[in-house]
């Protein structure tokens, strides 16, 4: 699950920065979602990590 979480957090990260730079046109609602989407999946991927090496 973490490594899972840790891929996915790389594919937003990925498109958030391809699409603040342009290189991939969407609109800022999608942006924004997005953003807001790899906030909340980076930290339960980083609670997950902290539970399995602490817990």
């Amino acid at each position: 699950m973490i490594l899972i979480l840790g891929i996915l957090n790389m594919l937003l990260i990925l498109f958030q920065i391809s699409s603040g730079l342009r290189w991939v046109k969407v609109p800022f609602g999608v942006h924004k979602r997005t953003g807001i989407v790899l906030f909340f999946s980076a930290a339960f991927h980083a609670l997950l990590a902290f539970i399995a090496n602490y817990g």
